[in-house]
Protein backbone atom coordinates (compact mmCIF):
# COMPACT_ATOMS: atom_id res chain seq x y z
CA UNK A 1 0.00 0.00 0.00
CA UNK A 2 2.94 2.50 1.10
CA UNK A 3 4.56 1.47 -2.36
CA UNK A 4 1.89 2.40 -4.25
CA UNK A 5 1.13 5.49 -2.46
CA UNK A 6 4.98 6.62 -3.20
CA UNK A 7 4.65 5.48 -6.69
CA UNK A 8 1.48 8.04 -7.35
CA UNK A 9 3.32 10.72 -5.43
CA UNK A 10 6.35 10.63 -7.43
CA UNK A 11 4.74 10.31 -11.00
CA UNK A 12 2.22 13.02 -10.22
CA UNK A 13 5.69 15.16 -9.15
CA UNK A 14 7.44 14.25 -12.59
CA UNK A 15 3.97 15.60 -14.12
CA UNK A 16 3.83 18.40 -12.93
CA UNK A 17 7.72 19.53 -13.31
CA UNK A 18 7.04 18.30 -16.75
CA UNK A 19 3.92 20.78 -17.47
CA UNK A 20 5.43 23.21 -15.63
CA UNK A 21 8.69 23.06 -18.18
CA UNK A 22 6.56 22.46 -21.41
CA UNK A 23 4.08 25.23 -20.50
CA UNK A 24 6.72 28.42 -19.84
CA UNK A 25 8.93 28.35 -22.27
CA UNK A 26 11.53 30.58 -24.35
CA UNK A 27 9.65 34.63 -23.72
CA UNK A 28 10.22 35.01 -27.49
CA UNK A 29 8.91 31.98 -28.01
CA UNK A 30 5.84 32.50 -26.22
CA UNK A 31 5.12 35.47 -27.65
CA UNK A 32 5.67 34.03 -31.74
CA UNK A 33 3.64 31.46 -31.14
CA UNK A 34 1.01 33.77 -29.37
CA UNK A 35 0.23 36.27 -31.93
CA UNK A 36 0.51 33.31 -34.32
CA UNK A 37 -2.19 32.02 -32.61
CA UNK A 38 -4.01 34.91 -32.37
CA UNK A 39 -3.84 35.93 -35.93
CA UNK A 40 -5.21 32.74 -37.23
CA UNK A 41 -7.99 32.91 -34.71
CA UNK A 42 -9.05 36.23 -35.37
CA UNK A 43 -10.14 34.59 -39.18
CA UNK A 44 -12.46 32.44 -37.41
CA UNK A 45 -16.50 33.09 -37.51
CA UNK A 46 -17.40 34.48 -34.69
CA UNK A 47 -14.24 35.54 -32.65
CA UNK A 48 -14.30 39.67 -32.57
CA UNK A 49 -11.28 41.46 -31.69
CA UNK A 50 -11.58 44.84 -29.80
CA UNK A 51 -9.19 47.46 -30.50
CA UNK A 52 -7.27 46.31 -27.35
CA UNK A 53 -6.27 42.87 -29.25
CA UNK A 54 -8.62 40.93 -26.84
CA UNK A 55 -10.66 38.47 -29.35
CA UNK A 56 -13.87 36.79 -27.84
CA UNK A 57 -16.31 34.07 -28.86
CA UNK A 58 -19.99 33.89 -27.89
CA UNK A 59 -20.77 30.99 -26.22
CA UNK A 60 -23.95 31.49 -24.63
CA UNK A 61 -25.47 35.10 -24.63
CA UNK A 62 -26.95 36.80 -21.15
CA UNK A 63 -29.88 38.84 -20.48
CA UNK A 64 -29.10 40.10 -17.05
CA UNK A 65 -26.60 42.87 -15.49
CA UNK A 66 -23.86 44.23 -17.67
CA UNK A 67 -21.12 44.49 -15.46
CA UNK A 68 -18.71 47.91 -14.68
CA UNK A 69 -14.81 47.90 -13.69
CA UNK A 70 -15.63 48.75 -10.66
CA UNK A 71 -17.88 45.79 -9.60
CA UNK A 72 -16.92 42.58 -8.27
CA UNK A 73 -18.46 39.17 -9.92
CA UNK A 74 -19.28 35.53 -9.36
CA UNK A 75 -18.46 33.34 -12.42
CA UNK A 76 -17.26 29.67 -13.33
CA UNK A 77 -14.22 29.38 -15.32
CA UNK A 78 -11.81 27.59 -16.81
CA UNK A 79 -7.91 28.95 -18.58
CA UNK A 80 -6.18 27.11 -20.98
CA UNK A 81 -2.90 27.52 -22.88
CA UNK A 82 -3.07 27.99 -27.02
CA UNK A 83 -2.33 24.77 -27.17
CA UNK A 84 -5.41 23.22 -24.72
CA UNK A 85 -4.10 22.32 -21.95
CA UNK A 86 -6.04 23.41 -18.73
CA UNK A 87 -4.59 25.42 -15.93
CA UNK A 88 -7.24 26.47 -13.63
CA UNK A 89 -11.05 26.22 -13.23
CA UNK A 90 -13.33 27.77 -10.50
CA UNK A 91 -17.30 27.41 -9.74
CA UNK A 92 -18.68 30.10 -8.11
CA UNK A 93 -15.49 32.38 -7.21
CA UNK A 94 -15.99 36.12 -6.66
CA UNK A 95 -13.76 38.45 -7.30
CA UNK A 96 -13.49 42.37 -8.00
CA UNK A 97 -12.80 43.16 -11.84
CA UNK A 98 -10.18 45.69 -10.43
CA UNK A 99 -8.08 42.83 -9.30
CA UNK A 100 -7.94 40.77 -11.72
CA UNK A 101 -5.79 40.73 -15.09
CA UNK A 102 -6.73 43.56 -17.85
CA UNK A 103 -8.27 41.09 -20.54
CA UNK A 104 -10.41 39.43 -17.81
CA UNK A 105 -11.50 43.60 -16.81
CA UNK A 106 -12.17 44.04 -20.41
CA UNK A 107 -13.68 41.33 -21.42
CA UNK A 108 -15.93 40.36 -18.32
CA UNK A 109 -17.62 44.09 -19.27
CA UNK A 110 -18.72 43.09 -22.28
CA UNK A 111 -20.91 40.35 -21.16
CA UNK A 112 -24.18 40.35 -19.06
CA UNK A 113 -25.26 38.29 -16.44
CA UNK A 114 -26.17 34.38 -17.91
CA UNK A 115 -23.74 34.76 -20.54
CA UNK A 116 -20.89 32.07 -21.26
CA UNK A 117 -17.76 33.66 -23.32
CA UNK A 118 -14.26 32.45 -24.73
CA UNK A 119 -11.56 35.08 -24.03
CA UNK A 120 -8.20 34.69 -26.01
CA UNK A 121 -6.26 36.95 -24.39
CA UNK A 122 -2.95 38.04 -25.54
CA UNK A 123 0.27 38.29 -23.53
CA UNK A 124 0.02 42.08 -22.96
CA UNK A 125 -3.45 41.69 -21.47
CA UNK A 126 -2.67 38.37 -19.49
CA UNK A 127 0.47 38.08 -17.02
CA UNK A 128 2.88 39.57 -19.62
CA UNK A 129 6.62 39.42 -18.89
CA UNK A 130 6.46 37.88 -15.54
CA UNK A 131 4.14 35.48 -16.61
CA UNK A 132 2.80 33.69 -12.73
CA UNK A 133 3.96 31.37 -10.89
CA UNK A 134 5.51 27.62 -12.43
CA UNK A 135 2.83 27.03 -15.00
CA UNK A 136 2.22 30.27 -17.01
CA UNK A 137 5.58 31.55 -18.63
CA UNK A 138 6.14 34.96 -19.60
CA UNK A 139 4.70 36.35 -22.37
CA UNK A 140 2.34 33.49 -22.88
CA UNK A 141 -1.13 34.17 -24.52
CA UNK A 142 -4.43 32.52 -22.61
CA UNK A 143 -7.73 30.98 -22.60
CA UNK A 144 -10.27 31.66 -20.86
CA UNK A 145 -14.11 30.18 -21.19
CA UNK A 146 -16.02 32.19 -18.53
CA UNK A 147 -19.77 32.11 -17.36
CA UNK A 148 -21.12 35.13 -15.48
CA UNK A 149 -23.26 33.79 -12.56
CA UNK A 150 -23.90 37.43 -10.92
CA UNK A 151 -22.71 41.12 -10.89
CA UNK A 152 -21.93 42.16 -7.46
CA UNK A 153 -22.66 45.92 -6.95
Amino acid sequence: MIKHSLIRSVLAALCLAAMAACSAGDPEQNKKEGAAFLAENAKKEGVVTTASGLQYQILKEGNGVRPNGQDSVTVNYRGAFISGGEFDSGEGVTFPLSGVIPGWTEGVQLMTEGAKFRFFIPSELAYGESGAGRLIGPNMALVFDVELLKVNR
